[in-house]
C-alpha cells in the first residue's frame, strides 16, 4: 500500500469513529417527511480543503439514510465553481467565496441562484519535513521571496531567503491553480495582480500528496488546509507565520494571518427539486451538528453568533454572495455583511 495510501485510510478510520461518537450525540439524521429516511442522487465537487468536511456530514447523514447517494468530489474550487454554475453540482464546497467578476455571471447565465453559507474556518498550514532542525518560524515577507514569480529559477536554496539557513535545496509543495488555496495563498503573500506564483514546484489538487511529499523531503516546505496537518502532525512540522501559528483560537479570532471563511454553496432551486438536498443541507448546518461535523474534520468552529447569521441566511433562502468584486465582505466583516443581505 503507498504512503498516501495509507494516509487516507487512516484518516478515514479516524473520521469514522469520531461520526460514531458524533452520531450518538445528535440522534437520527432522517430528513423526509415524518422522519422517513430519504433517497436520492446529490453531487458535490469543488474544494480539497472543505472535502473533509462535506463528506464527514454525507457520511453520518447515510447512516439513517442509506439510499441518499452522496458523491464528494474535490478537484478545487475553480473546478467547483465551473460545475456548479453550469447546473452540474448541486452543492460546492469552497475555500474561497465566489469570484463576481467571473463566475457570478456564469450562474446568471444558466440560472443558477446560489445561497452562500459559511461553515467553518481554516488557516492554511506552512509546513516542513521533521527532519528540517533549521527553521520553526518564517515571515511573510520571506514566504514571498519563496513563492513569487521573480522567484523562479532564481531562489533555490534556503539560505536564500534567511542567511542563517543552511545551504540546502529548497523544495516547494503547494496546491494547483485551480485550487482556491492558492489563490487566497497568492492574494495574501504573494500579492500579485495575476493571481499566479512561480510554477516551478511540486504541485497537485490532492492535499494528501503534497501530505506525503513534505513527508519524504527533508528540504521541503508546503502549505495546505488546517486539517491536513492536524491529520498528519507525525509527518509534518508546522511553522509559525510573522511569529503565531495556527491554533483553533489563532484562526477564530484572524490573528493567524492565513485565517480564511469556508463554504458550501447551493444551488437554490434544487432545494424544491431534488428531494435529497434539502434534507442534506438542513442536517448539515442544523445547531446540534455543524460544530461536530467541522470539529471531526479537523477544523476550527464559527463563532456561535456567526454561525446563526449563516444558518439564518440559509433558512431564509437569501441568494447571491455577501462578498464584492475584491473579496471583501461588503460592509466590514462577514458577520456584518450576512446581517445586511436578509
Amino acid at each position: 500500500m503507498s504512503g498516501i495510501a495509507r494516509s487516507r485510510l487512516l484518516v478515514v478510520a479516524g473520521l469514522f469513529v469520531l461520526l460514531a461518537l458524533i452520531g450518538a450525540a445528535c440522534g437520527s439524521a432522517s430528513g423526509g417527511q415524518g422522519g422517513e429516511p430519504v433517497s436520492g442522487s446529490i453531487r458535490i465537487e469543488g474544494s480539497s480543503t472543505v472535502q473533509p468536511i462535506t463528506q464527514a456530514a454525507a457520511e453520518l447523514f447515510r447512516e439513517q439514510n442509506p439510499d441518499a447517494r452522496i458523491a464528494v468530489g474535490g478537484s478545487g474550487t475553480s473546478d467547483g465553481f465551473e460545475a456548479f454554475c453550469k447546473g452540474e453540482t448541486q452543492i460546492s464546497d469552497a475555500s474561497r467565496p465566489i469570484d463576481v467578476a467571473e463566475e457570478v455571471p456564469v450562474c446568471e447565465e444558466n440560472g443558477v441562484e446560489f445561497i452562500e453559507i459559511p461553515v467553518a474556518f481554516d488557516g492554511i498550514s506552512i509546513v516542513v519535513n521533521p527532519q528540517n532542525d533549521w527553521a520553526t518560524d518564517v515571515t511573510a515577507e520571506e514566504l514571498k521571496t519563496m513563492w513569487e514569480p521573480q522567484a523562479q529559477g532564481k531562489i533555490d536554496q534556503w539560505s536564500q531567503v534567511r542567511s542563517e539557513w543552511p545551504d540546502r535545496p529548497l523544495d516547494l509543495y503547494g496546491p494547483g491553480t485551480e485550487s482556491g488555496t492558492y489563490e487566497f495563498f497568492n492574494e495574501v503573500i504573494v500579492q500579485n495582480e495575476e493571481e499566479a506564483n512561480r510554477s516551478d514546484y511540486e504541485a497537485s489538487e490532492d492535499d494528501n500528496v503534497l501530505v506525503q511529499g513534505v513527508a519524504g523531503d527533508q528540504n521541503a516546505l508546503g502549505y495546505f488546509g488546517y486539517s491536513y496537518y492536524e491529520n498528519n502532525q507525525d509527518k509534518l512540522k508546522l511553522l509559525a507565520v510573522d511569529g503565531v501559528k495556527p491554533t483553533a483560537d489563532s484562526i477564530r479570532s484572524g490573528e493567524y494571518l492565513l485565517s480564511r471563511p469556508l463554504f458550501i454553496y447551493v444551488n437554490a432551486k434544487v432545494l424544491q427539486n431534488n428531494e435529497a438536498v434539502q434534507p442534506f443541507v438542513d442536517f448539515y448546518v442544523a445547531e446540534e451538528n455543524l460544530d461536530r461535523i467541522v470539529e471531526a474534520a479537523k477544523y476550527v468552529t464559527l463563532p456561535s453568533s456567526l454561525e446563526q447569521e449563516a444558518r439564518t441566511q440559509y433558512e431564509d433562502r437569501t441568494t447571491g454572495t455577501v462578498f464584492t468584486e475584491q473579496g471583501e465582505p461588503k460592509g466590514g466583516d462577514l458577520e456584518a455583511a450576512l446581517k445586511q443581505s436578509q
